[in-house]
């Protein structure tokens, strides 16, 4: 381990809110083209617990599948399943989350992720933003911090991977 990761782990909203939203696959194209490209040369991860959250909207399940074929990641690994136990361990003591927070957290491939980032040194990648008195959800940043995991958004890492979409008419 040493200096910045140069890999990243993708939560599901990374994909959701993109292809709802501001990277609509009609729209850009060559984002799908970039995620695509990194995720066969090794740079973008999917853990398969992200890959079986992303159920929506159309299409996203299929284009995920296509793209991942071959390159998703496991959290099968002891070291992920340690990281796991002490992650899960933290937010269950954790007066500050509501006990059906615990419990969504638990349910959800958040915890895993965090744990995959931590155990195989890559930084996360997600929407959500860090927010010091929730109570009603545990928020991904939260566990990246506590557990000294990096993190970023969506556009953070197109910078780091120096994407870039041009309009050609």
């Amino acid at each position: 381990m040493g200096g910045e990761p140069n890999r990243y782990a993708l939560d599901a909203d990374v994909f959701i809110a993109a292809h709802r939203t501001y990277y609509a696959p009609e729209i850009c194209p060559g984002f799908w083209e970039c995620l695509k490209l990194n995720l066969a040369g090794g740079r973008l991860l999917v853990i398969d617990r992200v890959r079986s959250e992303v159920t929506y909207p159309p299409g996203l399940e299929q284009w995920l599948r296509g793209a991942t074929f071959g390159a998703l990641a496991t959290t099968a690994e002891i070291g992920v399943i340690r990281h796991y136990r002490q992650i899960i361990g933290w937010v269950a003591g954790e007066s500050q989350f509501r006990s059906a927070a615990v419990d969504e957290f638990g349910r959800s491939a958040d915890g895993w992720l965090a744990a995959f980032a931590k155990a195989n040194d890559v930084a996360v990648v997600t929407n959500e933003v860090f927010d010091p008195h929730v109570r009603r959800r545990v928020p991904l940043p939260n566990v990246c911090r506590q557990f000294t995991i990096p993190y970023m958004d969506t556009f953070t890492m197109l910078r780091k991977l120096e994407a870039r979409f041009d309009w050609i008419q």
